[in-house]
């Protein structure tokens, strides 16, 4: 299908993309050359910042969207979402990649990104286990998107060998996934007087692995949305079949978020920290606790039980809105929170942030757009 299909290389969408990466590989150079200073808002009080907050926790987390799909298909036979699998895992490997490409930005010596599996972080320590379970599942990721390639370039052989590997490398996929989407909150254990107590928990790895799982259904419908938009033309599933899988997902949503919702206010009871719910901190932690996380769970309920596809995409939006302001808020407004001073990112890390948003878009749209991404390859019918 993509052989019929014309690439353009001068278009708006490229102007556009090639004038942000422009100005970033300028800032990058200034980060680079003269250091955090030149380009962030970055102290010592305040060392993590939007980069981490946005390009590392909260990409890990929209790119659950990967394991959950393909363990949804491939070990508990929902084969329904078929579909859907092959874009929520290349997804998943370019969020995974550019998790990487930011978390170097942020660290500035690339030669030492080895470093946590040598040197300075032990077996026990969580930075450890995030290191190498992120290194793993990359790899697991790249592994399980080569058959786009494979089919694309006609190896045949090579072909037939990664898919023989499917269930290994789900299931491999899915227990790295599990470990350390749950060690980056593990990350915060000991940061009890930095962060907030309405933030701060003792079961913190397991609010964020729940909410996780909540951020990659919800990252699914919206790159499925935008995909069968974007590239209609290239899309074999047909609208009807693509809303069943969006009312569908919507249902699992609603039993994770709510999940989620129960863990949080479980977790007030045992902490004693009902007080804090009537100061302005616990006015924002209202915000995000009935707003982004109780509001979206009660309108994917609607959503699946009056069949309202659309109104389910966008409070899938709203969904990933949502487990990004969670991050933020872990990583850098609630954290520090008794101290007067506030970290508000540079407008360079905000451009950082977006280049490597929109260098995801155009690999993405690349692939989709040469590759059987969004459709079956004619001579690999029903072997996906």
């Amino acid at each position: 299908m993509s052989d019929h299909t014309e690439h353009r290389w001068v278009t708006p969408f490229n102007a556009v993309a090639a004038m942000i990466m422009g100005v970033a590989a300028v800032i990058l150079f200034l980060r680079f050359t003269q250091g955090l200073s030149a380009t962030t808002n970055l102290t010592h009080d305040y060392p993590w910042g939007l980069w981490i907050g946005f390009d590392v926790m909260s990409g890990v987390a929209l790119a659950a969207g990967g394991f959950t799909m393909s363990a949804a298909v491939y070990l508990f036979g929902m084969k329904e979402y078929k579909p859907v699998v092959r874009p929520a895992l290349l997804t998943a490997f370019l969020g995974y990649s550019l998790v990487v490409v930011g978390l170097l930005v942020d660290l500035g010596r690339p030669w030492r990104l080895p470093f946590p599996f040598f040197r300075q972080a032990g077996p026990t320590s969580a930075l450890f286990e995030v290191a190498l379970c992120v290194g793993l599942y990359l790899n697991v990721l790249f592994i399980e998107s080569t058959p786009l390639a494979l089919e694309w370039l006609g190896f045949k052989k090579l072909r037939k060998i990664v898919a023989s590997l499917t269930i290994a490398l789900t299931v491999f996929g899915v227990i790295l996934s599990t470990m350390h989407q749950s060690s980056l909150g593990a990350l915060f254990a000991i940061t009890p007087t930095k962060l907030h107590p309405l933030w701060y928990s003792e079961h913190i790895p397991v609010h964020f692995f729940v909410s996780a799982v909540a951020a990659g259904i919800s990252m699914v419908l919206v790159e499925s949305a935008l995909s069968h938009k974007v590239f209609h033309h290239l899309a074999e599933t047909p609208p009807e079949q693509m809303d069943k899988i969006t009312i569908g997902l919507a249902k699992g949503g609603a039993v994770v978020l709510a999940t989620y919702f129960a863990i949080k206010v479980v977790d007030l009871g045992l902490g004693d920290k009902w007080h804090y719910l009537g100061t302005g901190w616990g006015a924002w932690y209202l915000v995000e606790l009935l707003g982004f996380v109780g509001l979206p769970c009660i309108l994917y309920l609607i959503g699946f039980r009056e069949r309202m596809p659309r109104l389910i995409r966008w409070t899938a939006l709203w969904t990933v809105i949502g487990i990004m302001l969670n991050r933020f808020n872990v990583s850098f407004i609630a954290f520090n929170w008794q101290l007067e001073t506030r970290y508000v990112p540079h407008w360079m890390e905000i451009w950082v942030s977006v280049a490597l948003v929109t260098g995801g878009i155009v690999v993405f749209r690349w692939i989709a757009s040469r590759m059987p991404v969004l459709y079956e390859h004619p001579e690999y019918k029903g072997m996906h």
